[in-house]
């Protein structure tokens, strides 16, 4: 098997759309305004994995966002190959960023929040 669509929860998948699309650098696979439809991939890699960004309002993803965000957890991890260099171009997109760059045995790594009630971990593998 190959991981192929994953769910991230959004208040509004519209809006949702607009900053992931915009600020954050992902490309539209589908949008549908009308069915509260968006499907977002990477630039880098358009035909990996695709992420549908769920409305959550009103359901237990909601509850599952919110808890998760008090925690200070990222919801999901992205991979750059340079973290210092995407943490520059998402700070001057008006992202905001989480606390210090973190140096672990395994890489760099920084959290953010995507403006949609979660929080990103953005990490750089070591080689």
């Amino acid at each position: 098997m190959i991981l192929s669509l994953v769910s991230i929860p959004v208040q509004n998948p519209i809006e949702a759309h607009e900053l992931y699309t915009s600020k954050l650098g992902f490309i539209t696979k589908e949008f549908n305004p009308e069915l509260n439809l968006a499907i977002v991939a990477s630039s880098e890699d358009p035909q990996g994995v695709s992420i549908l960004l769920e409305p959550c309002k009103g359901t237990f993803a909601e509850s599952y966002q919110t808890s998760a965000y008090k925690a200070n957890l990222p919801i999901m991890i992205f991979s750059t190959q340079n973290v210092e260099t995407e943490l520059e171009r998402l700070k001057a997109q008006g992202v905001k960023l989480r606390p210090e760059l973190n140096n672990p045995e395994w890489g760099l790594m920084n959290m953010f929040e995507d403006g949609c009630g979660n929080i990103l971990m953005l990490e750089e593998k070591s080689a």
